[in-house]
């Protein structure tokens, strides 16, 4: 079974960890910026709060949840979001999607379909069910998996996604995507 990821179109193919047709040390080593990036977890619920005040400091840059259990795909998708210049935050399960949205709307979510526990349809069900009781602030949801039949399209949008994004996913495009409902740095 060969597992692709995302690409960047400065470095040609995308990472197929079977195949071998990219090692990960090759994709630009820009580096995460610490500050910007951080894993939420249940124990760090009251330092959401920092969180949010210390982002609220520069409201320019948008804010990202990146949803994703699997760790590779943290990394690529991280760096990509790191070379766009956003806030990123990081959630494993949908569980801790819900939690990160309640202590800080984001002002997008990059949401994963299968992840064990609670997936990323029935997350995104939550999230707008919240916003339409008017419990949390309304952002664009975007579904990035590598499910990519018709079905899994229709499923992802009935969820309540505002896009179905599939991997992989070169920066270019990603960026494309992402600008079409956040203000994105220059």
């Amino acid at each position: 079974m060969t597992m692709s990821f995302f690409s960047s179109d400065t470095t040609a193919p995308v990472v197929n960890l079977n195949s071998g047709s990219r090692a990960l040390s090759e994709i630009p080593a820009v580096g995460l910026r610490p500050h910007m990036v951080s894993r939420f977890s249940r124990a760090a619920a009251g330092s959401m709060q920092d969180l949010a005040s210390d982002m609220s400091t520069d409201s320019a840059i948008p804010t990202i949840l990146l949803v994703e259990d699997n760790a590779v795909n943290q990394v690529v998708a991280l760096e990509f979001l790191a070379l766009m210049g956003v806030h990123t935050r990081l959630a494993k399960t949908g569980a801790e999607a819900l939690a990160a949205c309640a202590a800080a709307a984001p002002d997008l979510v990059l949401m994963d379909i299968q992840m064990p526990g609670m997936d990323g349809l029935e997350c995104t069900r939550r999230l707008r069910s919240l916003q339409a009781a008017g419990q949390l602030a309304p952002f664009p949801i975007l579904a990035l998996t590598a499910h990519a039949l018709d079905s899994d399209i229709k499923a992802s949008l009935e969820a309540g996604m505002d896009e179905h994004l599939t991997k992989p996913l070169d920066f270019k495009s990603l960026r494309h995507h992402l600008g079409r409902w956040v203000k994105l740095p220059d």
